[in-house]
Order: C-alpha cells, then structure tokens, then sequence
C-alpha cells in the first residue's frame, strides 16, 4: 500500500468526503486528485472503502481507518514532542482593529508566561479567519462570532459587545430611535463589509423591526468608520468599547440590540500556548472592560 495514499484516506475518512478533505489537508491538492489515488489505493486493495452519495464507510473502510487513525491523528504531537525545547509559536489571525486595540495587551501578558514565544499575524474577518484555519495557515483566531461554524472548528465566546451607532459630535440626534422615527431615512450609514457579523447582526435585528436601512459606505475598519464619520459623511454601526471613537464623534448606545460577541475560533485540539493565549485573551478582555 502506498502510504500517502492511506494519509489521503485518512483525510476523507476523517472529514466525510472528498471535498471537505481538500479544504482540510495541510497542503495543495485537488479534488480530482484525491479521487484518483483514492481509486489507486481502493483498486490495490481489491475493495471498496467507501460510498460516495451519501458518504459512508464499508467495513472494510471502517477497517482501515481505524487502523491508521491513530498514527496520523498523533503526528502533530510527535512534532511538537520531537522539536523539544524549541520556542513556542503560534499564528494569530483578527482584523486588524483587534491587532492595534486588543491584540498588543494579550500578547504582554501571554509573554510573561511564555518569554521566548514566536508569533505571527494574519489579517481577516471571521469567513477569512475560518478559510484560513481549514487550510492550517492559523492557529487560533480572534474575531466577532455569529452563526455556525465549519466542520471542525471550534469556538469559545470570551465577551459580548453591544453595539453603537457613532454621530458628529454636533449631530442633533439624541438617540438612535430618532434617526428612524421618520418615514423615510435620508442618513448614510456607514458599516464594515456587509458579511462582517457585527453587520449582520444589526441588520437581523432591524429586519425584525421593518426597518430598511442599508449601507450606504463599506469601510475596512471600525477606525475607518468612525473617521468617515468625524469628516461628516454620515452615522457609523460600531462597537461600545473603549478606544473605538475618536475625538469630534459621540456615542448612541443601541440600547434594545443585541450585544455582539467576540471570541477565539480554532481547529481539533488546542495546543498548550494556544490554550494559554485562551487564558489570556479572556482575562485582558475583562480587565479593558471592568468587568
């Protein structure tokens, strides 16, 4: 038997399918290919080792994973037990308002528990964020959460925010309520992308008011946002935490909304440093927050 053959199997066992291995093994390769050297691995063994539509394992398949399972499922610890007293590393990715605001506090505090941790950043949203964890570009990633993850990966809530809208600091609005009192609303909105979850959010829970209001100016950040919004070019959905508003703009708490939560995503089993970046990134998010 070939043994990437078997590493291949191992992969489409594991995930349930052809396609949700392609997204998951830790380097390039194609469906078609994996389904070729499948049937390579399938016509040396004269069986089948599994059906296609709908996925599911024969006995012997069943046979055969078990017996690779857990040589393959333990590879990564070998690696991590065979490098030794090499530095721990971990690859982080969040958006970028939470490498300048959040990120820089977790990583002092992680580094006194870890000196001589190595680390790398990624920028993304949470679908980015999830896409990169599939292909095993992260570790572990920081984002805002909402909705259903991925097979394999998994989540911890660390805070919930709740959400605001950001006005001129000489706007004549007092509350939020006063902007879509009228008929009709004439106010920019100014957002993050659309797909982003604080957004889709605020935008389930204006649909459930029969309320339209719809991006009128898609920006990067929430720095971005609140900037757009300082210059006069409209109402900005934000976040009400500290460092987020800048000078010229105030607040208006979306008081009946709910909070948007924040957390860490990550693939299998968290690593030792991966559980400890955990550890820290709750603690410090408590801490910014008084909580």
């Amino acid at each position: 038997m070939n043994v990437h053959h078997l590493e291949l199997f191992y992969y489409v066992a594991r995930h349930g399918g052809i396609s949700a291995a392609a997204r998951r093994i830790p380097y390039g390769i194609q469906q078609p290919a994996i389904s070729a050297q499948i049937l390579q691995l399938e016509d040396a063994l004269s069986t089948t080792l599994f059906h296609r539509r709908p996925f599911q394992l024969t006995s012997t398949g069943e046979t055969l994973y078990r017996f690779i399972e857990p040589f393959f499922s333990g590879l990564p610890e070998i690696e991590r037990s065979l490098r030794g007293g090499a530095a721990p590393r971990l690859r982080i990715g969040c958006p970028e308002t939470v490498q300048r605001e959040y990120l820089p506090a977790v990583l002092r505090s992680l580094r006194k528990r870890l000196p001589n941790l190595q680390f790398s950043l990624l920028s993304g949203r949470l679908e980015q964020l999830e896409q990169r964890l599939l292909a095993q570009d992260i570790d572990i990633g920081v984002s805002a959460l909402i909705g259903k993850r991925p097979e394999g990966i998994r989540e911890q809530e660390l805070i919930q925010l709740p959400m605001a809208l950001v006005v001129p600091e000489k706007s004549g609005f007092s509350a939020a309520e006063k902007i879509w009192d009228h008929d009709r609303i004439d106010v920019p909105l100014l957002t993050l992308p659309q797909s982003d979850p604080m957004c889709r959010l605020f935008q389930q829970e204006m649909r459930k008011r029969g309320i339209d209001w719809y991006p009128s100016l898609e920006l990067g950040s929430i720095e971005l946002v609140t900037r757009y919004v300082a210059e006069g070019y409209g109402v900005g959905l934000t976040v009400d935490a500290p460092a987020v508003n800048p000078e010229g703009t105030r607040l208006l708490p979306l008081k009946d909304f709910p909070s948007v939560p924040f957390g860490v995503i990550w693939m299998g089993t968290l690593s030792p440093v991966g559980e400890t970046f955990v550890e820290e990134a709750r603690s410090v998010a408590r801490r910014m927050l008084g909580v």
